[in-house]
């Protein structure tokens, strides 16, 4: 569904690179979880993936087309993104927050239709938030908006969602809900691609593996291949254990 062939990325003209020689395969229809520590790079990958960044050197192709051959209307139906934090300018309620979504659907003068508010309210419900929903966006509390993008990020529609650290606000009844979202989103056929530097949250419902340190991917295949001692040990540049519990990996420092 995604490939990265070479990439490289630096923030400032020959400045230091974020993303080296950086190339990936993202399988379709599954969770991939994009593991490392802070700095490694991984929101700058997301944003590459997206087309906000675009790198120095290497490709990204979406679904076997070049990134760059896709319209940004065209791109925007096919990627979702969900940042760590927005900044929203105008004093949204939670619904009209949550209809941008439909906005690639729509032309210059068009207004929401009747699917596009039910595509949103289904969003708003998977989520929990109809208690939120007339609610001000600015009103609310960082775990509260990190659910908010998520479901204008459903309302979108798209076959390949992006996540940066979806579970980073959240508290453990809500990041619970939301790890059983995204897996339910891949089990519909949905490409999703989440940054975590948790282990623990990339063991609950990732397929796939890719752990990144300091603008390389040190490896990445599923998970049950990727997850070892060594190779965290290398990607966190501190020993640790991975054990059995109940029948799944849990990762431990030593």
């Amino acid at each position: 569904m995604i490939s990265l062939d070479r990439l490289r990325f630096s923030y400032r003209a020959n400045g230091a690179a974020v993303l080296d020689d950086l190339s990936l395969d993202i399988p379709a229809g599954a969770v991939t979880a994009i593991l490392g520590p802070n700095g490694a790079g991984k929101t700058t990958l997301l944003h590459v993936m997206l087309g906000l960044l675009a790198p120095q050197a290497g490709q990204v192709r979406l679904q076997g087309r070049p990134q760059a051959s896709y319209s940004r209307a065209a791109l925007s139906r096919l990627v979702g993104l969900v940042l760590q934090a927005e900044y929203i300018p105008f004093n949204f309620t939670v619904w009209e927050y949550v209809l941008l979504g439909r906005a690639p659907y729509l032309g210059l003068l068009d207004v929401p239709a009747d699917k596009d508010a039910r595509v949103a309210l289904a969003a708003i419900e998977t989520l929990g938030l109809s208690d939120l929903k007339h609610r001000s966006i600015l009103e609310l509390s960082g775990g509260e908006r990190q659910m908010v993008m998520l479901a204008r990020a459903m309302a979108q529609q798209t076959p390949i969602l992006l996540l940066d650290e979806p579970t980073s606000h959240l508290d453990l009844s809500n990041k619970n809900r939301i790890l059983q979202v995204l897996s339910a989103l891949a089990g519909q056929g949905v490409t999703v691609v989440f940054t975590t530097h948790e282990p623990d949250v990339a063991i609950a419902i990732a397929r796939y593996l890719v752990l990144m340190r300091a603008g390389h991917a040190l490896d990445s295949g599923p998970l049950a291949q990727t997850l070892t001692a060594e190779k965290l040990s290398a990607t966190y540049n501190v020993p640790v254990r991975v054990v059995e519990v109940d029948g799944r990996p849990v990762v431990l420092l030593r």
